[in-house]
């Protein structure tokens, strides 16, 4: 682990400025993940809301690179969002007076094909269709072979392929998914059908051109984070929550279904957790709720490294990353 002298001016900044209440919760929370990866545990990542849309992609890449991530669990927005950036990024239209749009305002912005997402809009034509008539052939082409598999094995597919280099319209290293893909990184993605790519499927199947089957159900994905869990958590698995939601509350179950359901009474407890949020503190609200009531669901352990950093997601996130890359 790196001394403060040794790392870089961002993360002395953060470790001189950085001092107290939130602010000083990011610091402690950084520094227990880096202490977790010097232990040799392995880190989860969740992420929730549109964070590729925020363009996480620039430091969550590198952190994939450096082998700082060792799963993640997203939301299907987050899975396509980043490949919609990396082909359709000049198309974006930001929004900075969002605040201020009328319901005529959001209608046009619907008629011209954008999408909104808080201040950026994402270009239907140049974005989801742009990436539709390329997932479609895999997922057909899955199909006719009698093959199945997860929806982010399909997106690694339609990556590596090389189907899309001719649209590349960022710099290829701040995409997080084609980082994950070169890496075979195992995803988590629960609730994949809400997704725009999630629905472009369901309607093919309800169209009969596909079959259900040919995507792997979210009850695929649990059985494969169990056998995860199961064959990686010998020196400590950490939850590294961005967010709430789904993506946090899928994958943070395996632990007690394992033990609980399975009966495997030696699955240790998750080693490490930390979430970012802005949703106001709730007890029995998933998001809201402070990490210490995940005890009581057999999730957290008495001593596990629990932060709890009270702010937006966008600011934090990246600012936790650069230390972790000792920026």
């Amino acid at each position: 682990m790196k001394t403060m002298s040794t790392k870089g001016p961002i993360s002395k900044f953060i470790e001189t400025h950085y001092l107290h209440f939130n602010a000083a919760a990011l610091v402690d929370a950084a520094k227990g993940y880096e202490a977790q990866l010097a232990s040799g545990a392995k880190m989860l990542v969740s992420m929730a809301g549109a964070m590729s849309t925020a363009e996480l992609g620039k430091s969550l890449a590198e952190m994939i690179r450096q082998d700082k991530v060792q799963i993640i669990s997203c939301t299907g927005a987050n899975l396509e969002e980043d490949i919609m950036n990396l082909v359709a990024h000049s198309h974006y239209k930001r929004v900075p007076n969002y605040r201020d749009l009328t319901p005529q305002d959001e209608w046009e912005l619907l008629e011209k094909g954008l999408n909104r997402v808080t201040d950026t809009c994402i270009p239907e034509e140049e974005a989801f269709r742009r990436l539709q008539k390329h997932i479609v052939k895999i997922w057909k082409g899955a199909e006719a072979n009698g093959d199945r598999f997860l929806p982010h094995e399909y997106m690694y597919k339609m990556l590596l392929s090389g189907v899309l280099e001719e649209y590349y319209e960022i710099d290829l290293k701040d995409s997080w998914m084609y980082a994950a893909a070169e890496k075979n990184l195992p995803i988590i993605c629960p609730g994949w059908e809400d997704s725009t790519m999630g629905n472009i499927f369901a309607s093919y199947v309800l169209k009969g051109e596909l079959k259900a089957s040919t995507i792997k159900s979210g009850i695929e994905y649990m059985t494969f984070l169990a056998n995860w869990y199961t064959d990686n958590s010998e020196k400590g698995i950490g939850f590294f929550q961005i967010g709430g939601g789904i993506a946090g509350d899928f994958p943070i179950c395996v632990v007690p279904m394992l033990y609980q359901d399975m009966e495997q009474p030696e699955t240790p407890f998750w080693s490490y957790f930390c979430q970012i949020s802005d949703s106001t503190t709730s007890y029995g609200s998933y998001s809201g709720a402070v990490p210490n009531e995940k005890i009581t669901w057999g999730k957290l352990d008495i001593d596990t490294p629990k932060f709890i950093i009270e702010s937006d997601a966008t600011i934090v996130v990246p600012l936790i990353f650069a230390y972790l890359l000792d920026m």
